[in-house]
């Protein structure tokens, strides 16, 4: 008999009753240092004074009102956004799927504005991740994704990842953008080059499309600046974002350069819960944090600390890992055995990691992580390694 909750995941049995900074607690006793953060969402770790006094705050004055009114507090972060970014605008939603769904909406409203209503088809690339809906799934291309769902949504084509030339080859007179994430999260974290960024952009200005960056998983400080695309210099037309934004309170943006923002005119798109009272209240409270002076520096510092400490272990286990790839605190461990049984040796150790495409395992820690905790995640991933050799390896390793 089918169980209330519907079983469409895999759930590992356990179930936390509380979490503290990195750490959490399982209902019974178990403490695991976590890694995973929600898959890169809990950015602040878990009971973070100033955020959860301020989602407590907020909620005893006023949880929802919808967008018939004014929310001040959206108008503040979305203000602070503007300020630290490229963008000149910011509608907010609920998670990363609505905010790339809000973008490939925009850059087709955008060119029907301007005058070219047959550019509505948006260039993606392979082993991307784009959200669950059934226009994101198209735009991810993952057959796995796709199977099952009927005809993808038309409007979408893809390239191999980091490849100009393909990229450059697909442009049509049908194309209306461009949608890539600076690091393929999902894919197997994998960095795009500056040189590929930059790339875009000229191949966007010269053929007069528009230029979108998802950051839904790699932006909110997650590599030391507040934007990914920030390291190649690059000035993009639109970002979508989420995960991080609230510290694992439901939020997605979609940031734009007034080109595109200019075309969600009331009535053209909206959402009944995005940019409530509640989730960005959590948001200014992420913010006061992440935009503090020095904290992007540290997040870029812990991260070196923590990828020469992959690179050591990865020299050290080449029959367990093969490499190692990422930036700043959003780093994945190439593996030689299944990551799924990687992740599972490392929760046995009480690591919480998270498995991704390419045979990769994910460490995404909160941004607060400190560097005592990076050493005892190393220790931990030292002993996960040595229960995934074979029986022979590990024996002579002992």
């Amino acid at each position: 008999m089918i169980p209330s909750l519907m079983p469409n995941y895999n759930r590992i049995d356990v179930e936390f009753s509380h979490g503290e900074g990195a750490w959490l607690t399982a209902a019974d006793g178990r403490r695991f240092l976590d890694f995973g953060a929600g898959i890169a969402t809990s950015s602040l770790g878990h009971g973070h004074p100033g955020l959860t006094r301020a989602i407590a705050d907020q909620a005893a004055k006023v949880i929802h009102v919808s967008n018939l009114y004014r929310v001040p507090q959206a108008e503040r972060l979305a203000a602070r956004l503007v300020a630290a970014s490229f963008a000149d605008s910011v509608f907010f939603c609920n998670s990363g799927a609505e905010a790339n769904e809000a973008l490939v909406k925009a850059f087709r409203k955008t060119m029907a504005r301007e005058g070219k209503p047959e550019r509505y088809r948006v260039i993606c690339a392979q082993g991307a991740f784009h959200g669950r809906t059934l226009a994101m799934i198209s735009a991810t291309g993952n057959p796995k994704y796709l199977e099952g769902f009927g005809p993808p949504v038309d409007g979408f084509d893809h390239v191999p990842f980091n490849n100009l030339n393909a990229l450059r080859d697909a442009i049509t007179p049908e194309t209306a953008g461009i949608l890539v994430e600076p690091i393929q999260g999902e894919g197997g974290i994998r960095p795009a080059t500056m040189e590929y960024l930059r790339g875009l952009r000229a191949a966007a200005d010269e053929f007069g499309l528009l230029l979108g960056f998802d950051e839904v998983q790699c932006g909110m400080g997650r590599t030391g600046k507040l934007f990914a695309h920030e390291w190649a210099g690059v000035v993009p037309d639109a970002v979508s974002t989420a995960k991080g934004i609230a510290g694992g309170f439901p939020l997605g943006a979609l940031l734009a350069g007034e080109r595109v923002a200019a075309s969600l005119v009331p009535g053209s798109h909206g959402t009944t819960y995005g940019g409530g009272p509640l989730a960005c209240a959590a948001g200014n409270a992420v913010l006061d944090t992440v935009l503090a002076p020095g904290f992007l520096d540290a997040v870029e510092r812990t991260g070196r600390r923590l990828r020469a400490g992959l690179e050591t272990l990865a020299a050290r286990h080449p029959d367990v890992f093969s490499g190692v790839r990422g930036q700043g605190l959003m780093q994945g461990l190439v593996c030689t055995v299944p990551n799924g049984e990687v992740q599972n040796a490392c929760f046995a150790e009480g690591l919480l990691i998270v498995a991704a495409g390419d045979n990769v395992v994910r460490l995404v820690p909160p941004l607060i992580v400190r560097d005592a905790e990076v050493d005892e995640a190393l220790a931990r991933l030292d002993a996960a390694a040595r229960r995934c050799k074979p029986a022979a390896a590990r024996d002579a390793a002992q």
